[in-house]
């Protein structure tokens, strides 16, 4: 770093800056604002992806040319629309009815409901579903559920996708945490085995950044399937 640099270590600044980037780069059409303001007004929690994450999300659907998206985490559907906006068809995973419900109406508001299969349950048993009925591989994966399970949605993943497919997962640095081995944390022990998985597996190249921003100090790995 340049001498003399002001370094911003506030997560107001953070906030301010993705705000800044939102306005200035994206612009959230009204289908997206509403998404997140239902989901608010319903009370979901804050998980889902920032206006900028999201946009990265359908720029790499894009890129990879994806007709088909699997996203394990609907929440409200905010992501989901963003994928559903680059892609044919989108599979989404959520365990929770009401949760569910409230996508379903997000996604009808947005427009893009005929592109969206959401299915309701355990994400573990649907992946297996998916996988015992045969289905067409995916173009891309996004992994955004409960985090000591990550592992096992690496393996279904790996099932469900082929070469050259992507597969990325928010939510791997947890505010520094990741890297206390020792942590009582079952986030973060699901988080480091999903990561030392993804790098030990041979069939995939991956890379991980962590990041600052609206959503807090986290970070996103993304892994290409050889």
């Amino acid at each position: 770093m340049e001498r003399g640099a002001v370094v911003y270590e506030s997560s107001e600044r953070w906030r301010a800056v993705d705000e800044y980037l939102t306005t200035t780069l994206i612009g959230e059409d009204a289908g997206l604002v509403r998404a997140r303001r239902e989901c608010r007004l319903a009370g979901l929690p804050d998980h889902e992806v920032a206006p900028n994450q999201g946009a990265l999300l359908s720029l790499l659907a894009r890129m990879r040319g994806a007709r088909r998206v699997l996203e394990i985490g609907t929440l409200g559907g905010y992501s989901t629309i963003w994928l559903a906006r680059a892609a044919q068809h989108v599979t989404t995973l959520e365990i929770d009815p009401e949760y569910a419900r409230l996508a379903l109406l997000n996604l009808e508001r947005a427009g893009v409901a005929d592109r969206v299969d959401v299915l309701v349950g355990p994400a573990a048993d649907s992946l297996a579903g998916l996988v015992a009925a045969g289905a067409e591989p995916y173009d891309l994966v996004f992994i955004d559920a409960d985090k000591p399970n990550n592992p096992r949605y690496l393996e279904a993943s790996l099932l469900l996708t082929r070469p050259g497919s992507l597969i990325v997962a928010d939510n791997i640095v947890r505010d520094g945490a990741v890297v206390d081995p020792a942590s009582a944390d079952e986030r973060v022990q699901g988080v480091r085995r999903f990561l030392e998985l993804l790098g030990s597996d041979p069939r995939l190249d991956v890379t991980a950044l962590q990041t600052v921003g609206a959503k807090g100090w986290d970070g996103f790995a993304v892994a290409l399937v050889r």
